[in-house]
This record gives structure tokens, C-alpha cells and sequence, in this order.
């Protein structure tokens, strides 16, 4: 049977919940049960139609993930059509009018496999021989690149290519997959940035820990993040700790051990503490000393990082708020990129505002590093997006990159776990993520 020819009906689909529009034109809500897929019940609903039609039938859907046209037989089984527009406007169903007109599907074109097979192969003739080639033809390559789009794991895309059928990504999937790539990459040599703003309580460890985990998660481990901070470092409190209680005052004196020629790479293990899950590495300070008793020279902090771009391939440095320190200035001095972390409040956004223009004013290096810096605006409250919107708007054009994080409990305290965040704060994270990159 054509798909012009089928029994149709329709989901018009809303979060767990649906329209259903039976071939005669009733409506039905359709509820998803926790723990059960709002399209798993619509293909039921459809193949029980298809039973009693004796026939397959054509599921519309529409809705956040887009329009689909599927066809679905008595026993739930699915195939993917190419959407068309032989239905008149007037003859479907209210609920689904706003979907778009497509070009029509092929004359004759069958949607059941058997049928595409005889489509595939049905012309008995044979062709007509080539010519002889007057010249040598190039030899092909026997080692092809593979250009095979990995399959979409969410949404409608998502569910079909559990039926083993696959389609392009939709738009958000492109921009992941985008987003995944410029993170995912492998740069020559050892790339750093610094995550600054002069004043406390603005999520500079916040953001430290979240871009560390992305790049880590995306691009294979050997990401270290560093707590550059004399005052009440706390990276080490909201990160998981290894098997060793040390900080950074413990890797200063087995430096030149871990610098030396017959060194392996498992010794800067005893100093760091790896993230099992997001997979990078902390080098903590000790928030419970005074500044005078962790301080660290700039010819110290020169020994450390050349230990650091040894063993790792991206620095991400948690900066204290001292900017007269020399360690905070040597690490502005060592970065490819500044990250300036503000949340949706006036007093951040004015420290990371004259921040920017004290590194302007400081050197040439600092104001190209300011100008080419990517501000992260992150929502503290669930009523702040107003304020969170209006800080970000005002810093474009200001800087290289702008990136807003939504509201999400799970970053206000505790451990900083990245599979801990609903995905639109994951997804926020992975383009701010990118945007640092993109300066790399």
C-alpha cells in the first residue's frame, strides 16, 4: 500500500503528554506513566488502528522535535517515510494544521520493504557498455574517510534510530555535535586560561570545574584544573579528593623530580586529585592556612607550570582575588584565554566590567586577552533570568564571547558533578566550553 493510499492519523506531541487524532477525526489524550516514553504509547496507539484497519497506517507527529511521517503496521512495526503534501489543509485535523506543506513523495513509491526492493532493482534492462577509456583511469583508495553522521540520541531522531532508522540531526543535535567538536579537539602543545573576577562568590571555582569537566569529558582526559589562590581556595572542597591529602605546596618540592628526563607519567598522580566521572585532575591549595603561608613567587609558579604543561595538555586556573599577587599575574601572563565569571547581580558584573578594563590598560598582551575573553553570566536564582539577560546584553560587543547558564540547584554547593545538571545547564556549559576554545 502507497502512502497516499494509507489510513492516517495524528500525534500532535507535548512533553510527556499527546493529541492523538484517530483516521475518523477523534481526539484522544495521551498521557506517558513516569518512567514510560510519551512515543513508545503513540506508535501502540497507532498499531492498534492498523489492526483494526487490517492495514498500515500513517503516523503524523508534530511538536517540539519537529514533524515526522512514519508508517506503522498492525504489529508496531515503524518505517520512515518522506513527508508529503497530498492531504488537503482542510481535511487535517485541527490539532496538527500548523504543519508545514513538503514537496510530494515519489508516484507509485511503496513503503514496505519488499516493495522498495522492487523499486531498487525492478528495471530488467540491461545498460548499455562504456565506452573504452582512451586514458588510464586514477586508481581508487582502497582507505576511505568515513563522513557517516553518528546517530541522534535524542528526541524523535532518537527514538527511530532505535528502529534502526536514521535521519539528520535536528538543529539543537548540529549545534551539540559542533560544540562537541571544537572541545573534543587536540591542540600542539599545552593550552591554558585563567577564569578571573576580582570579587569573591561569582563562580569562578563554579566555572573552573564545569569547563574542566566538558573539555575532559569530550576530549580524552589530561585536563588539569589548578587552584591558583592564596586566599580560601575551594575547589578542593567541592571536588572529589584521590588517595593522597596534598596540594600545590606538596608538588613544589618533587618538581625537579617530575621535570627529570626518566620520569613517568603516572608520578604527578600523588599530587592531583582525579575526578572519576568528568575525568580531570584538581591541584588543590590548602583553604585552611592563611595567605602568608601558601603564597607562591613567580619564580615558583614558573617551576609549576612547567611541571603542568608536562603532564597535561589544558590548564584551567581557579584565580584567587588578590590581582596584586604575583602568582594571579604570572597566570594571566601564562594564558592563551580569559574566562570572567560573573553571576546575575550588579556588583559582579561591575567587578568583571573593571577587570576588563585594568587589563586593558595594564599591557598590549592583557588587552588582547580582554578583548578576547568570554564572559559566563550564570543564573543563581530561578527568578533571575530577567537580570541574567540584561547582564549579558550589556557586555556584548564588549568582549570576544558572551555565554548565559541557567538556573540549576545542583551548582549553589556541594560537589560540582557535571552528570548532576539538567540538560539545558549541560548543553550551557558545552557552548561556553566551545566559545573557550574557539580562542585556543
Amino acid at each position: 500500500m502507497s502512502v497516499d493510499t494509507a489510513l492516517r492519523v495524528y500525534a500532535s506531541v507535548t512533553g510527556p503528554t499527546a493529541i492523538f487524532t484517530s483516521p475518523d477525526g477523534v481526539d484522544q489524550p495521551i498521557t506517558a506513566p513516569p518512567g514510560h516514553d510519551i512515543r513508545h504509547m503513540i506508535i501502540k496507539r497507532a498499531a492498534s488502528e492498523a489492526r483494526h484497519a487490517a492495514s498500515v497506517v500513517e503516523l503524523v507527529t508534530s511538536g517540539d522535535q519537529g514533524e515526522y511521517h512514519l508508517v506503522v503496521d498492525a504489529l508496531g512495526g515503524v518505517t520512515s517515510v518522506s513527508p508529503h503534501s497530498s492531504t488537503p489543509q482542510e481535511d487535517v485535523p485541527q490539532a496538527v494544521r500548523a504543519v508545514p506543506d513538503y514537496e510530494k513523495a515519489s508516484e507509485g513509491k511503496e513503503v514496505s520493504t519488499l516493495a522498495q526492493g522492487q523499486e531498487a532493482f525492478g528495471n530488467s534492462e540491461t545498460p548499455a557498455p562504456e565506452p573504452l577509456a582512451t586514458e588510464p583511469r586514477p586508481r581508487p583508495s582502497f582507505i576511505a574517510t568515513s563522513t557517516v553522521a553518528a546517530p541522534t540520541h535524542s528526541g524523535w531522531r532518537g527514538f527511530l534510530s532505535s528502529f534502526g532508522l536514521t535521519g539528520g540531526p535536528s538543529r539543537a543535535e548540529k549545534e551539540r555535535r559542533d560544540a562537541q567538536g571544537l572541545v573534543s579537539q587536540q591542540w600542539a602543545g599545552c593550552r591554558t586560561a585563567a577564569v578571573v573576577n576580582g570579587k569573591g562568590g561569582v563562580g569562578k571555582t563554579m566555572t573552573t570545574a564545569m569547563i574542566a569537566a566538558v573539555f575532559a569529558r569530550n576530549g580524552g582526559g589530561n585536563v588539569l584544573a589548578w587552584d591558583n589562590n592564596d586566599t580560601r581556595g575551594t575547589l578542593g572542597w567541592r571536588t572529589e579528593q584521590g588517595l593522597y591529602d596534598t596540594t600545590v605546596r606538596d608538588l613544589l618540592p618533587a618538581a625537579s623530580d617530575l621535570l627529570a628526563p626518566t620520569a613517568g607519567i603516572s608520578g604527578i598522580a600523588r599530587f592531583v586529585h582525579h575526578q572519576s566521572v568528568d575525568r580531570y585532575d584538581v591541584l588543590r591549595s590548602n583553604p585552611e592556612l592563611l595567605a602568608a603561608h601558601q603564597r607562591i613567587e613567580q619564580v615558583e609558579f614558573d617551576t609549576l607550570m612547567q611541571v603542568a604543561a608536562r603532564y597535561y595538555r589544558l590548564v584551567f586556573f581557579d584565580s584567587g582575588n588578590d590581582e596584586s599577587a604575583e602568582r594571579w599575574l604570572r597566570m594571566v601572563d601564562s594564558s592563551y584565554q580569559l574566562v570572567i565569571p560573573t553571576i546575575a547581580a550588579p556588583e559582579s558584573a561591575e567587578s568583571a566590567a573593571l577587570l576588563l578594563d585594568a587589563l586593558r590598560e595594564r599591557d598590549e598582551r592583557s588587552r588582547l586577552l580582554a578583548d578576547n575573553a568570554v564572559v559566563v553570566v550564570t543564573q543563581t536564582e530561578p527568578a533571575g533570568t530577567a537580570a541574567a539577560h540584561r547582564i549579558a546584553d550589556a557586555f556584548g560587543g564588549n568582549v570576544r564571547s558572551v555565554q548565559r547558564i541557567p538556573f540549576d540547584p545542583a551548582l549553589k554547593s556541594g560537589p560540582l558533578r557535571f552528570d548532576s545538571l539538567h540538560r539545558a545547564t549541560q548543553d550551557a556549559w558545552l557552548r561556553a566550553a566551545a566559545a573557550v576554545a574557539s580562542g585556543f
